[in-house]
């Protein structure tokens, strides 16, 4: 293997701010602790959470790196102590609390993943952010069955094409808001059975008449704020809801009334400040029960725009315009 560099082009947030706050910077190459291994990075996904972060407004949980970014793909190039599922050469994909939007990248041997069979790095790199999130919460947390409705928000997210296709693969029917006609048209390509343009329609009405006046048993919601009382009025009977994010505010005022009479779970969740063991095990069930459809074919990152890593403030700015659809990623090279 070749000798690494000391030093490395990284994306600096010195203070925070607008897109235009992320700089590139040359920050030290980092050393793999025990159980840690380094990987020379191909692609790095941008996620709402990076955006949180530039902002001010989430910070890095503590031993994480400054470097926004949480996930990667690449080569592995250096093993820390006691590092036993990877050698030097493999390429990966990785889960990482921070540091991804470099040229260089520690991750936690655990959170790791193989790049699927007939995947590109890029596409590679835009999976693990959103895989573990809709894998632990529409699946280990919610317990979508085969059978079941399921209703995601912001259908044309990062989140939003994985979970259509997930819960499709899977057997649930689909129900899903956009932002536009072209949007919906795009999440139904994906999958959805019902894909409602939330700018001119009403999702509470169009999702009690096509269930039949049944509502939904899963709703998977990054909105909040206004969003809660209308998932509560279409949840089915004992339905289960997973609050993932508040893009509209945490904070709202709210008649509790129907999540009693309804028996409804509603849950929350994060990811990135979860122990190492647990995203070890997500990462696990994603390799036994999601990989094998992403090889055959059956389930794909959608990729929306890719910039150089230099550029991740256009990177930013193309998804605070929520004109995307799909992941928008960086290249490193």
């Amino acid at each position: 293997m070749t000798e690494l560099p000391a030093t490395m082009t990284a994306i600096g947030l010195p203070v925070p701010g607008g897109p235009e706050a992320l700089v590139p910077e040359q920050r030290p190459v980092p050393v793999p602790g025990a159980g840690e291994i380094l990987v020379k990075v191909a692609a790095a996904g941008v996620n709402r959470p990076d955006v949180m972060q530039r902002k001010g407004l989430y910070p890095p949980p503590p031993g994480a790196p400054d470097i926004p970014g949480l996930e990667i793909s690449g080569e592995v190039v250096a093993l820390g102590e006691g590092v036993t599922r990877w050698k030097l050469g493999d390429k990966v994909c990785a889960l990482v609390s921070g540091g991804g939007y470099a040229q260089y990248c520690l991750a936690d041997e655990g959170s790791a993943l193989p790049v699927p069979a007939g995947l590109s790095m890029v596409e590679a790199a835009a999976l693990p952010e959103t895989f573990f999130t809709v894998w632990t919460n529409v699946f280990d947390l919610a317990g979508l069955k085969a059978g079941e409705r399921f209703l995601v928000h912001g259908g044309t997210s990062g989140i939003g094409t994985t979970a259509i296709q997930l819960a499709k693969a899977f057997g649930a029917t689909v129900y899903t808001t956009a932002g536009s006609a072209e949007k919906c048209a795009v999440c139904r390509e994906l999958g959805a059975d019902v894909a409602i343009d939330y700018k001119n329609e009403d999702f509470v009405a169009v999702v009690k008449e096509k269930a039949g006046g049944k509502g939904v048993n899963v709703i998977l919601d990054m909105v909040g704020g206004s969003y809660i009382a209308r998932n509560y009025e279409v949840a089915a009977p004992q339905a289960r809801l997973v609050q993932i994010a508040f893009m509209e505010g945490s904070k709202v005022q709210i008649d509790f009334m129907r999540l009693m009479l309804k028996r409804l779970s509603h849950m929350g969740s994060t990811l990135r400040s979860r122990p190492k063991a647990e995203k070890a095990a997500i990462a696990a069930s994603l390799v036994e029960k999601v990989w094998p459809l992403i090889e055959d074919g059956k389930v794909k990152p959608v990729l929306d725009q890719t910039f150089p890593l230099e550029k991740a403030s256009e990177a930013h700015a193309r998804m605070e315009t929520s004109a995307h659809i799909g992941k928008i990623m960086l290249t490193v090279g």
